[in-house]
């Protein structure tokens, strides 16, 4: 008779069982799920800044009631199916388990060995931003001897309106002053970019063909990028280190849902 009762106790109570008791590290059970006392005490903290010591009886009633909604509200979600129909749903789904993924790489203290070895493998990314002033000069392309002739006079005298003038060049308006690196690249393109870096303050190019004409560049001002030491970039290497792992746990959870999923794609789309 004790085995049979213990039996029944045990399968009355087990978890995924229909029961009247709520189990003593909930606080309510709504249709059999549980809303755990852990949550429900940092609602409280949340909600009010109290403990559940110090909170009044209508702060402990307000957040079991709003926690009640939410699951009733959730578990009504789940019924209608919102989870495969619902775009902010769908999306706030995708996040969680993002965020799910990322836990213990958000979470994981790196030894400074490992971040030493990362630094020095992505030494590239740890540098001060260029900084660059100059003139982007252009004369049409069949006035080489005009742009020759310029580059010989701006050797001797400063680029100033009535000399660009009497030059007959034009500004293209892909320079100006104290320009970033990464925007004068999008700015002046590729070729005539990798020739500015080469200009030391107060040089100018020879002249140089391209699509809409022959360019000469004059070189005002050429901070190039510094190199940080491991200690001044450390909280950046650390940053990026975290991600580098946050997206490696990504992709590795991706390819196995993949795996293990049925997709199947419609011809037209292969």
């Amino acid at each position: 008779m004790i085995g049979l009762g213990l039996a029944g106790y045990a399968l009355f109570t087990a978890r995924g069982t229909s029961t009247l008791m709520v189990p003593a590290e909930d606080v309510a059970l709504v249709n059999q799920q549980p809303i755990s006392r852990s949550d429900y005490l940092a609602q409280l903290q949340t909600l009010y800044g109290v403990d559940l010591q110090h909170a009044t009886a209508a702060e402990r009633q307000k957040t079991l009631d709003d926690m009640i909604r939410e699951e009733l509200f959730v578990q009504r979600g789940k019924e209608l199916d919102l989870a495969s129909t619902d775009p902010d749903v769908r999306a706030a789904l995708v996040n969680a388990v993002e965020l799910e993924i990322a836990a213990d790489a958000i979470t994981d203290q790196p030894t400074e060995a490992a971040l030493s070895l990362y630094y020095a493998a992505h030494r590239e990314r740890y540098v001060s931003e260029g900084l660059m002033s100059l003139h982007d000069l252009v004369f049409p392309a069949n006035e080489r001897s005009a742009a020759v002739q310029a580059v010989e006079t701006l050797k001797t005298q400063a680029p100033s309106p009535p000399l660009l003038s009497q030059l007959h060049a034009k500004e293209s308006g892909n320079g100006g002053e104290d320009v970033f690196y990464f925007a004068a690249k999008i700015h002046l393109g590729e070729r005539l970019f990798a020739a500015a870096q080469a200009l030391p303050a107060g040089a100018i190019s020879a002249p140089i063909e391209m699509p809409d004409g022959l360019h000469v560049l004059y070189m005002l001002k050429n901070s190039i990028p510094v190199p940080f030491d491991f200690v001044t970039a450390r909280d950046q290497v650390l940053n990026d280190y975290r991600n580098d792992s946050i997206r490696r746990l990504k992709a590795g959870d991706e390819t196995f849902l993949r795996k293990r999923a049925n997709i199947q794609i419609a011809d037209d789309m292969r």
